[in-house]
C-alpha cells in the first residue's frame, strides 16, 4: 500500500506563507509528478511528505494512518535525492546495502535484497565497483537501488535527473518508468521539467506559488488547461497565446494555439507572417513567425516542408484545437 492524502496542509516559513492551504489524493500505485516553475513550492511540498519539513497545519496521512507528527523513518517512505549522496569508499553492494545493514538486517536477507536490486536496476556487472568508476546514471541506479531494498510503500523523488546529460536523461527517464511498472509501487517525482512530467506521470499536479493549478493525466492537461499557465506551461514548444482582436473574435481574452494545430502554406491562409529562425530536426521543422498584429508565433511542420529565414508563410489555426480563456485566465467550456 501507498496511498498518500494531504489535506489543507500550509507550511510557512517564520510571515512567508510557502504552501497555502492545500489538499491533495495519490492513489496507491499512481506516478504523480509534481511540476512548476522555479519557487513553486514542489520540493518543499515533498519535503512535507517525506518528513523532512514540519507542517504548519494541516494532516497527511500514509496509508490512512496520520503522519503529520512521524519521523521520516517512521513513514515507511524513500526518498531519491538530486545529488546521489553515495559512500565514494564503498562499493556498489555496500552502498545499496548500507540501510539495511544499518537496520540491524541478517546478512543472507541483506545479500537476497541487494542481488534482487542489481538485477533489476542493471547493475549486476557494477556490483564490487566503487562510485567514482561509475558513470552518473549508474550512480543514480545506486542511489534508487539503496531505496528499492527499504521496500517503501513509495518513493519520493526530488529533481533525481538534472544533474545529468540530455542523453541520460532520457535513459534515466526510461529506466524510471520501466521501474514503476516493474514495482508497481507509489512514486512521487519532482521536477522543473515538463517533458519529464508528461512523459513519465501518470497524474501530474502543476503548482504555481504554492497553489495547485490543476491535477490530471498528461493528455487531460495537454488537451483542456484549466487556465492560461497550465496552457503556457504544460507542451513542448509551449502553446501559443494570443490576445486581443484575434481572441475578441472567438468570445475570448486570450485565445491558445499549440504549434502543432496549424496548418502551414507558402500560398494562402488565415495569418500571414515572415519566419525567422526555422528550426529542422527531421521529423519536425518549427518556425518562428512574425505575424503582424500579433507578434511571434511557434508553428510545427513536417520536417521536409520548406521555409528559411525571411519567406513568407500563411498559418491557419485548426478550429476545433483553438483554446479560448477569459479576462481571468481561466478556460472558457
Amino acid at each position: 500500500m501507498g496511498s498518500i492524502t494531504l489535506k489543507q496542509v500550509v507550511k510557512r516559513f517564520d510571515e512567508t506563507v510557502v504552501i497555502p492551504p492545500l489538499d491533495l489524493t495519490i492513489e496507491d500505485g499512481e506516478f504523480v509528478v509534481f511540476v512548476g516553475p522555479s519557487g513553486c513550492g514542489k520540493s518543499t511540498l515533498l519535503r512535507l511528505i517525506a518528513g523532512l519539513e514540519d507542517v504548519t497545519e494541516g494532516v497527511i496521512e500514509i496509508d490512512g494512518v496520520n503522519a503529520t507528527d512521524l519521523p521520516p523513518a517512521k513513514r515507511g517512505l524513500a526518498m531519491v535525492f538530486q545529488s546521489y549522496a553515495l559512500y565514494p569508499h564503498m562499493s556498489v553492494r555496500k552502498n545499496i546495502a548500507f540501510p539495511l545493514k544499518m537496520a540491524g538486517m541478517d546478512q543472507a536477507a541483506i545479500d537476497a535484497k541487494v542481488n534482487y536490486a542489481a538485477s533489476t536496476l542493471n547493475l549486476a556487472d557494477y556490483i564490487d565497483r566503487r562510485p567514482g568508476q561509475l558513470s552518473g546514471g549508474q550512480r543514480q541506479r545506486v542511489a534508487i537501488g539503496r531505496a528499492i531494498v527499504r521496500e517503501p510503500s513509495a518513493f519520493l523523488f526530488d529533481e533525481p535527473l538534472s544533474n545529468l546529460d540530455a542523453a541520460l536523461r532520457g535513459n534515466m527517464r526510461l529506466e524510471i518508468t520501466e521501474l514503476h511498472q516493474t514495482l508497481a509501487t507509489t512514486m512521487v517525482y519532482v521536477t522543473h521539467d515538463q517533458v519529464e512530467a508528461m512523459t513519465m506521470a501518470d497524474k501530474i499536479v502543476v503548482l504555481r506559488a504554492g497553489y495547485i493549478e490543476q491535477v490530471g493525466s498528461p493528455l487531460d492537461l495537454y488537451r483542456e488547461p484549466a487556465n492560461v499557465f497550465v496552457a503556457g506551461f504544460i507542451g513542448s514548444p509551449a502553446m501559443n497565446l494570443i490576445t486581443g482582436k484575434n481572441a475578441e473574435d472567438h468570445g475570448a481574452t486570450t485565445i491558445g494555439v499549440r504549434p502543432e494545430h496549424f496548418s502551414l502554406s507558402h500560398e494562402s491562409g488565415q495569418w500571414s507572417g515572415v519566419v525567422g529562425v526555422s528550426e529542422h530536426l527531421g521529423s519536425d521543422t518549427f518556425l518562428r513567425v512574425n505575424v503582424e498584429g500579433i507578434g511571434y508565433l511557434t508553428a510545427r511542420a513536417d520536417g521536409e516542408f520548406p521555409a528559411r529565414h525571411g519567406d513568407t508563410v500563411y498559418l491557419t489555426p485548426d478550429p476545433e484545437r483553438i483554446h479560448r480563456f477569459d479576462e481571468a485566465g481561466l478556460r472558457i467550456r
